[in-house]
């Protein structure tokens, strides 16, 4: 009888993180939206994921593909849609199909690491102001009001005009302007979390500060922050894509769907092709990301529920 005590809560916290993973899954598949655009990002992320594997692994054959991304056909300008160039040719020749499928992982990596670099820096300055306080507080708050004073389009641009046009500048720009969207949601939220019991209990007990904010606070405060990272990466992908197509963004011969548009839009109207598909590829990815964080703010956070 006792080892039988003793054992049935080990299993019941063993299977309790299966478990919330398990039923946060439910919800997401119940909400079709999420699940829609779960769907087509897993689709996007294949892409992405075979178009890598071909560039690292030799002799990988699994790409989606049909021609090289950066080969000219000076003779095949402006081709419509067939079967041997599925979306067309644009003015150079080039083929449209195979230059979006390359330009997905461009897109995605930059959108995913410019919210990931800036999520990080923006966490530790929002458990900073929110735990300490005071002149952290202020010093903190006052910059992120700054920064986001300035459109982020612009602030990225402004930031990118003074380091270069290049796809690492691009990352860069958008993670600092995504910094101080991260700072003030942990920051409110570490306030809600600080003063309650149990963070007290802990405190009392002589817990250091760095234990108590990494291992109980951040811990308390992470579903505002999965959902705000899944909705900022909609965000950064179309900055992103804005500032490829204002130029300053990646440049040529990278494929990247806004410089695809930026490259296409003189000849938009007599070859529509050029900007329909490179823009129909953004207007999905983007799609995703915002359905997929929409499910998770359901999921996560009860309190959006009305």
């Amino acid at each position: 009888m006792g080892s039988t005590v003793n054992q049935s809560p080990g299993k019941a916290e063993i299977a309790a993180p299966e478990s919330r993973f398990k039923g946060l899954m439910k919800q997401l598949i119940r909400n079709k939206s999420s699940l829609f655009g779960g769907i087509i990002l897993i689709f996007f992320l294949l892409i992405a994921l075979s178009t890598v594997l071909s560039q690292w692994i030799p002799g990988w054959n699994f790409s989606l593909m049909t021609h090289s991304p950066t080969s000219t056909d000076v003779l095949n300008r402006f081709a419509p849609p067939s079967a041997d160039h599925w979306f067309g040719t644009d003015q150079n020749g080039r083929d449209i199909y195979s230059r979006i499928i390359f330009g997905t992982h461009l897109t995605i990596w930059i959108g995913t690491s410019a919210v990931l670099i800036g999520a990080v820096f923006g966490i530790f300055f929002g458990l900073l102001a929110g735990y300490y306080g005071k002149i952290w507080d202020t010093i903190i708050m006052r910059a992120a009001d700054i920064l986001l004073a300035f459109p982020g389009i612009l602030l990225a641009l402004a930031i990118v005009s003074a380091l270069g046009a290049s796809m690492n500048n691009v990352i860069i720009a958008l993670s600092i302007y995504n910094i101080p969207v991260f700072a003030r949601i942990v920051r409110g939220s570490v306030l809600e979390v600080k003063n309650i019991e149990y963070v007290e209990a802990i405190r009392a007990l002589g817990a250091r500060d760095g234990k108590i904010i990494f291992q109980h606070i951040l811990p308390n405060v992470s579903s505002p922050i999965i959902v705000q990272a899944s909705l900022q990466i909609a965000t950064t992908i179309l900055s992103a894509a804005g500032l490829s197509f204002l130029g300053v963004g990646v440049q040529p011969p990278l494929p990247e769907w806004g410089a695809m548009l930026n490259d296409g839009r003189s000849y938009m109207w007599d070859n529509p092709h050029l900007t329909i598909f490179p823009g129909i590829a953004i207007v999905l990815l983007v799609l995703a990301f915002n359905m997929l964080g929409d499910g998770l703010r359901d999921a996560l956070d009860p309190r959006s529920k009305k």
